[in-house]
């Protein structure tokens, strides 16, 4: 189905919000899950939050090619749907379950066959190593589930269906929540499983998601979810997919590691920053809901309409998300300055933790305006038409040859203290300003990357 042609702003700004709404209430419950997890765990033990937190930093970079996998999909489907072309898509979908499923296959593998071996990458503590491999073990087959499911709802937000992915995202989430539960606490019979209870929550919870997909599948959303494509050969639409996905994903692991090394130089600093550092990742998190929301629905809208080959239209709406971001990163601010009482009064830290939490705060009040803004230009809209590696290049540059080096020199070199150090950090975002700007306003990221054949 081609899109109608827009005829205003109103139009453009109710098809961005159509999309996102969906997105940031799938954000948000999946905020919420995130915390019953670490409460129940909390029952269990100290070891059990730090080797299931271990053990999901290794799930978590299978999560990040996965993340780059269902960006290349969406750079791809979003515009074959704004052409039109259904077909094309299924090949689309077959491309990316090609790649998703090799990469959850060999995940799979190696958390069954060497869970032990990748638990000390991370600790060296015998005791966490233990509970680690077995939480690996069992999590495994929800990896490959996992990846299929994550495919098939890519395709369903690129086509039109983002609620009905939403509602597969939270219904996934929600089974989690109580099968952790039941597991955890062992309710209604159920053997008290702890850590191990946890992964198997999460395999189930992510098998049922999976039989979701097959079920609106069944009920011809306009794509089906099928593994046919899988084995055939599409020689020009695989090249498009990797040159737009694998940039991604190297963009998409560049940022996530640089942010883990921020980590790393704060928790050389003494317990009193780690500790400070750690509230403050979970309230820019809800402070960042929306923009997330946004940058997701600003490459599949923008990406639509680029397809349709409008590319003013595909511009304007681009200028239109971007003016989205900057709005959600104030209220992604005043988010955290709305918490940071409440924040502050039940934080259960020594008096010099508290006052670095306080100064970390107030910095993410205003940070969050420039992840806002960077989020919704470089991983929604520059994707939309295709440019992956702008991002890529930016990340890298800004992250790894300015921010990494500038907090080393500052904590371990010239031994600052730690707030200098936290708010040198905090410059990354708006460093890159310039660079990012000028791309976007040269609207070379406005591309039509359809083809009129596909073999």
């Amino acid at each position: 189905m081609i899109m109608i042609k827009l005829m205003g702003n109103k139009d453009i700004y109710k098809k961005i919000w159509v999309v996102a709404l969906p997105i940031i209430l799938q954000n948000v419950i999946d905020a919420a899950v995130n915390s019953a997890d670490i409460l129940m765990l909390n029952y269990v033990g100290q070891d059990a939050i730090s080797a299931v937190s271990l053990a999901n930093s290794m799930v978590g970079i299978l999560f990040m090619f996965l993340y780059g996998i269902g960006t290349g999909i969406a750079m791809l489907a979003a515009q074959y749907y704004g052409k039109g072309d259904l077909k094309t898509i299924e090949k689309v979908e077959g491309i990316g379950l090609k790649f998703a499923l090799s990469v959850a296959i060999l995940g799979a593998i190696a958390c069954i066959s060497v869970p032990r071996l990748l638990m000390r990458i991370y600790t060296s503590e015998d005791v966490l190593v233990d509970i680690g491999a077995k939480y690996l073990v069992f999590i495994a087959p929800g990896l490959i589930f996992w990846a299929i499911s994550a495919v098939y709802m890519s395709i369903l937000r690129c086509i039109g269906k983002v609620a009905v992915s939403t509602v597969l995202e939270a219904v996934a989430l929600i089974t989690n929540v109580c099968l952790n539960a039941v597991f955890i606490f062992g309710l209604f019979g159920a053997p008290k499983l702890g850590v191990t209870g946890v992964a198997i929550a999460t395999t189930i919870s992510r098998f049922i998601q999976l039989i979701g997909c097959m079920m609106v599948s069944l009920s011809k959303p306009g794509v089906a979810l099928t593994f046919k494509t899988m084995f055939q050969r599409h020689k020009l639409l695989e090249k498009d997919f990797i040159s737009m996905a694998m940039p991604a994903i190297g963009n998409d692991l560049a940022w996530s590691l640089a942010f883990s090394v921020y980590s790393i130089i704060l928790g050389h600093l003494g317990n009193d920053a780690v500790a400070a550092n750690s509230i403050v990742n979970v309230v820019r998190n809800l402070g960042c809901i929306m923009c997330y929301g946004i940058a997701s629905a600003s490459g599949i809208i923008v990406g639509q309409i680029l397809g349709e080959g409008s590319r003013e239209d595909g511009i304007k709406a681009g200028h239109i998300c971007l003016r989205l971001a900057v709005v959600t990163g104030i209220i992604g601010g005043l988010v955290v300055l709305v918490l940071m009482p409440f924040t502050l009064s039940h934080a259960s830290l020594t008096p010099q933790a508290l006052d670095y939490l306080k100064f970390m705060l107030f910095v993410n009040v205003y940070y969050i305006s420039g992840t806002s803004v960077n989020t919704c230009l470089i991983a929604g809209v520059f994707r939309a038409g295709g440019d992956s590696k702008f991002g890529l290049k930016c990340d890298i540059i800004d992250m790894w040859a300015y921010a990494v080096p500038l907090g080393l020199l500052a904590a371990f070199v010239f031994k600052l203290p730690v707030k200098v150090v936290y708010f040198l950090l905090c410059t990354d975002e708006f460093v890159k300003w310039p660079w990012v700007f000028k791309h976007f306003y040269s609207h070379k990221w406005a591309k039509n990357i359809t083809r009129e054949e596909i073999d």
